[in-house]
């Protein structure tokens, strides 16, 4: 009975993530990079919800990696991917770095999320520990970044990977410059 009840949630997180990510791949617009100006003038959480409805491009790297937002909160980022055969290292596993840049994504966009106008980051330093390896099979992931805190210059926040059953395949923390742009 409980491993029905598995399945159905299982199931039923699949098919709303899987309704989410083609909800955000309906607004978003073509990758690019947008202007100084454009990333000066607006905080980090109106700069990523620009992303989110389209008015802003998407990061030319999550076009390549096959990932996108899900959504931004204060202080937290959500992004969703599948890896896929093109993500494999010559072992025939999805290769680390896979799973780095989706948590580097991740935590950072979270630490944007809490910085006003004018006011950028970098990463200084991104910890990741592997807990077990993705495949083509793996299915959808998402990585959620959360900030542990945030001061003048600089900024650190922590973050998973998880598939849809909640099954953890990686987890980081960073730690980001903060600099006025």
């Amino acid at each position: 009975m409980d491993a029905t009840k598995d399945a159905s949630k299982e199931a039923s997180t699949l098919d709303t993530w899987h309704a989410e990510a083609a909800a955000m791949q309906a607004r978003m617009g073509e990758p690019g990079v947008a202007s100084r100006e454009q990333l000066r003038e607006r905080s980090g959480l109106e700069f990523l919800g620009g992303i989110g409805s389209g008015e802003l491009p998407p990061a030319p790297i999550a076009k390549l990696l096959g990932f996108l937002p899900i959504s931004v909160e204060h202080g937290r980022a959500v992004f969703q991917g599948t890896p896929g055969q093109e993500h494999y290292n010559p072992s025939g596993s999805v290769h680390g770095g896979y799973a780095a840049t989706l948590l580097d994504t991740a935590v950072g966009c979270a630490i944007h999320t809490t910085l006003p106008a004018g006011k950028g980051y970098t990463t200084l330093e991104l910890k990741v520990n592997y807990i077990r390896g993705m495949s083509d099979q793996t299915g959808p992931v998402r990585a959620e970044g959360k900030v542990v805190s945030v001061g003048g210059q600089v900024a650190v926040a922590e973050g998973r990977i998880t598939d849809a059953n909640g099954k953890l395949y990686a987890f980081a923390t960073t730690t980001c410059l903060i600099f006025p742009i």
